[in-house]
């Protein structure tokens, strides 16, 4: 048997577990759309943590992030910076909009901030801007286990048959499971992929230079430039103060505007288990170290990938790691995709549905139906994410670049969700405008990048037309009624 084929026996038989382990796990929950799209309520810390730690940490973490560092030096480091910050607003906002759903039923984020802004045009919104910043998230992941896939098995198995068959998996026990499928699955997924990184991660710098420490000092003597922030741009030129802080602020704002993410306070057992999420996150946050550790190794590793985000498994195809490795390596890399991939899956395909859908058509379904176009709602935004994947191969778009791209419009929903909770005076029609400036503004500059000033990420040009829009339209039309905003808001801090 050659080595592609030990590599693959060893991902078919990942697959199969994690298979496994998602079917498994839809016993747990009940029929009724509660069930399938917030785990009727019960998620305890454990599966929290994993499914917002394994969710965060993508295709990205095992490719984008190595290439990063390779490629690019110090401007890795945004990354710990946003994942640092991006979480702890949620200390909060998650305990809020938790009790609120668990009173009004809440299952989305849109249908959230529709009753609050008592105004069906505000989920319609929302879910728009959620779903297109979703589908490049979700191309992101596919095309990071097409990558991974092609690399280990010697290009034996194309890019496109690569995401093809492990998206497929996700499909299957999303389908079946929903979002209990989606958390055990991450509990599985996060403890592998733990567990290949800090292997990988230390063994990779030992085995090249003699250790990390070692590693850093013949980086500093040949190339220093790649270890003084804020690092270099894809073209080998400094990056900007103004763009390395901007990808932070427009990352660390967005983080918990996910849907995928932010819905997980719907599915939490109790207000205790967020915080407790919240407070033993950064603990995940450590597993993107030895991933960037390898990314480090390449710089002056003697042959060079293709592209950049290849690194990691070019290191580990080229450097005489036994086939077991290098399987164990791949199937650890398509836990990380297959991780977040899910997740955007189910909770895009929940959106599209409950909020998008039903809200725009004003047609009533009962519990099995609307169930029912959920699991087909997951096929659609399977394909099409599929779809930008592989134009994204032709484009040549990072990994990374799809990633702050996708930040750029999440991030759109902010002043909705923050003000949703902090005023009493924000209005729908403010709401609305603001999002469709902003993702108008943000989209503008994203195909026409060479306008936005300073470098600034284009998110949060958009983010700051968005907010001035939302408290010039506000202030100028009707305020909701009060005593509903009142008594939403002073029944989010019960408990405080």
């Amino acid at each position: 048997m050659t080595q592609w084929h030990v590599v693959v026996a060893i991902v078919a038989i990942y697959l199969a577990v994690n298979l496994a382990v998602g079917l498994g796990a839809g016993r747990r929950s009940s029929d009724t759309v509660a069930g399938y799209v917030a785990g009727d309520r019960g998620f305890g810390t454990l599966v929290m943590y994993f499914v917002t730690g394994a969710t965060s940490f993508s295709a990205f973490a095992f490719l984008g992030g190595p290439g990063w560092s390779y490629a690019r030096g110090a401007a890795a480091f945004y990354i710990f910076a946003y994942g640092v910050l991006g979480m702890a607003p949620f200390f909060a906002l998650g305990p809020w909009a938790a009790r609120v759903g668990r009173r009004y039923d809440y299952l989305t984020q849109a249908s959230m901030l529709a009753h609050r802004y008592q105004s069906d045009a505000v989920a319609v919104t929302a879910g728009i801007v959620s779903v297109i910043a979703i589908i490049p998230y979700i191309a992101l992941q596919m095309q990071g286990a097409g990558i991974v896939l092609n690399q280990v098995t010697g290009q034996h198995i194309p890019i496109w048959l690569g995401s093809a068959v492990a998206y497929g998996v996700v499909l299957v026990y999303v389908w079946r499971s929903g979002v209990v499928g989606v958390g055990w699955t991450n509990v599985f997924q996060g403890v592998f992929m733990i567990v290949i990184a800090w292997a990988l991660g230390l063994y990779i710098p030992h085995a090249l230079y003699g250790g990390v420490g070692e590693m850093f000092s013949r980086i500093e003597a040949v190339r220093p430039d790649m270890l003084t922030a804020p690092g270099l741009t894809a073209t080998g030129d400094p990056w900007t103060p103004g763009a390395f802080s901007s990808a932070i602020l427009v990352s660390a704002i967005g983080f918990m505007m996910w849907p995928h993410l932010f819905m997980k306070a719907f599915a939490a057992r109790d207000d205790r288990t967020i915080r407790r999420t919240i407070v033993l996150f950064p603990t995940f946050q450590a597993f993107l170290l030895p991933l960037f550790l390898v990314g480090f190794a390449g710089i002056l590793y003697p042959s060079a990938p293709e592209q950049a985000d290849a690194i990691m498994p070019h290191i580990i195809l080229t450097s005489g790691l036994p086939a077991v490795v290098v399987g164990l390596f791949c199937a650890g890399a398509l836990a990380a995709s297959m991780s977040t991939g899910d997740a955007l899956v189910h909770g895009g395909a929940s959106i599209a549905v409950e909020d998008v859908y039903r809200r725009a058509s004003g047609r009533e379904m009962n519990q099995y139906t609307r169930r029912a176009v959920i699991r087909w709602g997951a096929v659609a935004l399977g394909v099409l994410g599929y779809g930008v994947a592989l134009l994204s191969l032709r484009t040549g778009w990072s990994l990374v670049g799809l990633l702050l791209m996708a930040y750029g419009a999440i991030v759109q929903l902010a002043p909705a969700v923050y003000l949703a909770f902090l005023t009493r005076w924000t209005t729908a029609a403010g709401v609305v405008s603001g999002l469709i400036v902003g993702t108008v503004v943000t989209t503008v500059l994203i195909l026409n990048p060479d306008i936005r000033p300073f470098g600034i990420h284009e998110g949060i040009i958009g983010l700051m037309a968005n907010l001035a829009t939302v408290v010039a339209v506000s202030l100028v039309t009707r305020t909701p009624d009060r005593d509903h905003v009142t008594q939403w808001i002073a029944l989010s801090r019960q408990g405080d």
